[in-house]
């Protein structure tokens, strides 16, 4: 999958006076999809905002491509090529579809993404462009979500949660793009608790507990792994 592209080193990160991140460390490469899991409350979400620096950690290294991520301000971590798609998705209820993904394109020389390019990989939410965010299902603003995030051109996309709230039905529509985005070559950190797209998707995983990592391995090892998913996944 080639060399190392984010590292990450003793991270530790507080919400007032919880302790929430201990000392986390792991390594992603710089092709294919690497996904964080665990339990509610394991860090996982708060690692993502760590990494875009939403929620500063107090202490620990974070590199991407040999770029530091320590102390930037989230617009910088982003210039950089990290982008988050939210858990709750940060939808502008007020605009369309098209204003939102207009928003978002940055075009110009090299761009990899167009309007037209989302439209393609995500032909619904063309039939709804005139729509507002707002009046979108849950699986049609995720799309959107995803969407808006390509078209700033990311070389990481962090995905927090894509199937929260989605029907199997749409996680499976959902997982079909993903996959394609896969192919072409999208790197992706992902979240998720529903461990059998998480399979599907990923190929290795860091698996969170209480604030710390608790195994590491590819998704086919971890299939095997028992003892690990019942005591800190619980399945």
């Amino acid at each position: 999958m080639g060399a190392d592209s984010l590292v990450v080193e003793e991270l530790h990160s507080h919400y007032g006076d919880s302790h929430i991140l201990q000392g986390l460390s792991f390594t992603m490469a710089d092709r294919g999809v690497l996904a964080l899991l665990g339990r509610n409350g394991a860090g996982k979400t708060t690692t993502m905002r760590a990494l875009m620096n939403l929620t500063p950690p107090t202490s620990g290294r974070v590199a991407f491509r040999g770029n530091s991520l320590i102390g930037l301000k989230p617009y910088a971590v982003a210039r950089l090529g990290l982008t988050l798609v939210p858990e709750h998705r940060g939808m502008f209820a007020s605009l369309t579809v098209a204003e939102s993904l207009a928003i978002a394109a940055r075009g110009g020389p090299g761009a990899r993404w167009s309007v037209a390019k989302i439209y393609q990989l995500f032909p619904r939410l063309q039939e709804r462009a005139r729509n507002r965010s707002m009046q979108l299902s849950g699986g049609e603003q995720q799309m959107l979500a995803i969407g808006r995030a390509l078209l700033t051109e990311p070389k990481l996309l962090l995905l927090d949660e894509p199937t929260q709230g989605l029907s199997p039905r749409v996680a499976e529509e959902l997982l079909a793009n993903l996959l394609r985005l896969k192919a072409a070559g999208m790197t992706m950190l992902l979240v998720e608790q529903n461990l059998a797209f998480a399979g599907r998707l990923a190929d290795s995983a860091v698996i969170l507990g209480k604030g710390r990592v608790r195994w590491t391995g590819t998704m086919p090892a971890l299939a095997q792994a028992d003892e690990v998913k019942t005591t800190w996944l619980g399945v």
